[in-house]
């Protein structure tokens, strides 16, 4: 009831599910570098280095789900919003190592 409101965690599972039905915009946040090198297919990259709430694409009424490598960062992210007074409180728990351990595809170079 007290304090700030907990991040919304989302499984690999549920990421790929809600990517293949169109109603996630999946924003990675790592660095330009590492998402030319291996992303998610569909994800959009937002560096943290540069992170803007306020400049975040529009979903086009989808729901904004954050991504980084291990998962910290992009709840990190998810914090920047809430300060920023934007709806956005999920994230892809784990990062992109989850979704690798998974047996998920990634998209290379």
């Amino acid at each position: 009831m007290f304090g700030a409101p907990k991040t919304k965690d989302l499984t690999p599972g549920q990421v790929k599910a809600a990517l293949d039905a169109h109603d996630i915009l999946l924003i990675d946040v790592r660095e330009p570098a590492e998402f030319a090198a291996e992303r998610i297919a569909g994800a959009r990259n937002v560096p943290l280095s540069t992170f803007n709430p306020a400049a975040l694409p529009d979903a086009g009424g989808k729901t904004i789900v954050l991504q980084y490598a291990g998962g910290k960062r992009s709840a990190m992210a998810v914090d920047q919003c809430r300060r920023a007074g934007r709806a956005i409180e999920t994230h892809l728990a784990g990062g992109l190592t989850a979704w690798k351990a998974a047996g998920l595809p990634t998209v290379a170079g």
